[in-house]
């Protein structure tokens, strides 16, 4: 058994608690947590930290295989330039692997205790099956020749079954609007219908509207440059029609990105239930120098979650980096607020938060003490950082 209190502790199940008491088992399972009201008398065996004690984080939005292009990309060179870089890289299968494991021993770190993961191939399976961070792998289709739709839906469909034999989580998802054939989403939305989980790369760059209307703006001009549009190019013509009409109905659908989302879209997809939208701000800084719509999203009362994406387009896997980013742009959001979409938010969205997301009696969240905080003024500052209590 264990004790742990510090000046304050968020747990998203009450009330700020001020110097109150968490107790758990030796594994991390919740016994109790006590409310001293902030009338903490020394007892012993229980630990004191000058900050604030919060639920493990939950990473919503993570390509853990792009690990190994760490720094490689030039910042600012746009979305179409980026996905550009990310063919063109080569296939070293040990940088990779080493690469993988550093970014998924870094993420524990920094006190992530769920990761949902992108997957395009195996290579990150055995990692995760051994991690200590529990995954959701998100078996990802993408692909503009709707020829070849199958032949995606094929190999996706491998993929699944190695995924099977692992025991590993699974759900197929699409990779974006504008990086599918209307024929491939709607093979993807029959096979994908028990899906606990899905997600969407959604409204990342202001070229995808242009595409998907015309057929023509950055993102086109990227294609054709990589010799990828089709014979026949059949896309959707709106993100509003993706989400509603050609995306599985089941489980829950996470927003990736949504840096160039407007009110209109926001008001038209809701009418799809359990809808999350993740914030990468790191990332979009990164690719597009564009930060998204916080505020409009909170006016909006939509359910936030938060991503990191990929070290391709960012500098580190660090979800309390991105929360130090969201609160410098947008000071006014109280960092409660921040630590809901951090944890709870996100184990919801994920479909995990009988386990983590809060500290409840019985839940094994992970248990973080957040430090260098201004816990005066409840604000993170660019020196705070986390550390993993259990």
């Amino acid at each position: 058994m264990k004790r742990f209190s510090a000046q304050y502790i968020i747990t998203n199940s009450g009330p700020l608690l001020k110097r109150s008491v968490v107790t758990t088992e030796d594994d991390g399972t919740i016994i109790s947590i006590e409310n001293k009201q902030g009338e903490l008398s020394e007892e012993h065996s229980t630990e004191f930290y000058n900050g604030i004690i919060i639920p493990g984080f939950v990473n919503c939005h993570c390509h853990l295989e792009l690990s190994h292009m760490k720094d490689s990309i030039p910042k600012g060179s746009g979305l179409g330039r980026f996905i550009e870089h990310i063919r063109n890289s080569g296939d070293d299968k040990k940088r990779f692997s080493t690469s993988a494991a550093s970014a998924d021993n870094h993420m524990f770190k920094e006190g992530i205790v769920l990761c949902a993961d992108i997957c395009n191939t195996s290579d990150t399976f055995k990692l995760k099956k051994e991690s200590s961070i529990s995954y959701v792998n998100l078996l990802e289709v993408f692909g503009l020749d709707p020829d070849k739709a199958g032949s995606r839906m094929d190999e996706v469909s491998t993929l699944a079954e190695t995924a099977k034999l692992m025991e590993l989580t699974f759900s197929f998802v699409p990779h974006s609007a504008y990086s599918m054939s209307l024929t491939l989403l709607r093979l993807l939305k029959s096979k994908s219908s028990m899906n606990k989980v899905t997600s969407i790369h959604f409204m990342e760059t202001e070229g995808e509207e242009i595409f998907l209307k015309q057929n023509r703006g950055p993102l086109m001009s990227s294609y054709k440059r990589s010799g990828l549009v089709p014979s026949r190019l059949e896309t959707a013509k709106n993100h509003v029609d993706v989400i509603l009409e050609e995306i599985t109905r089941s489980g829950n659908l996470i927003l990736v990105h949504n840096t160039f989302t407007d009110k209109n879209t926001i008001r038209a997809v809701r009418q799809r239930k359990n809808l999350f939208w993740c914030i990468c701000t790191n990332s979009n800084i990164y690719i597009e120098n564009k930060i998204p719509p916080l505020n409009l999203l909170i006016d909006e009362d939509v359910e936030i979650v938060i991503g990191t994406d990929s070290l391709a387009s960012n500098t580190s896997l660090s979800i309390l980096e991105e929360l130090k980013t969201i609160q410098f742009n947008f000071p006014l959001i109280p960092i409660e607020d921040l630590i809901l979409w951090a944890t709870m938010n996100g184990a919801k969205a994920l479909g995990e938060d009988n386990r983590f997301g809060s500290i409840e009696p019985g839940k094994k969240p992970g248990l973080l003490v957040l430090q260098n905080v201004d816990l005066q003024n409840m604000k993170l500052l660019p020196e705070s950082y986390v550390t993993r209590l259990i």
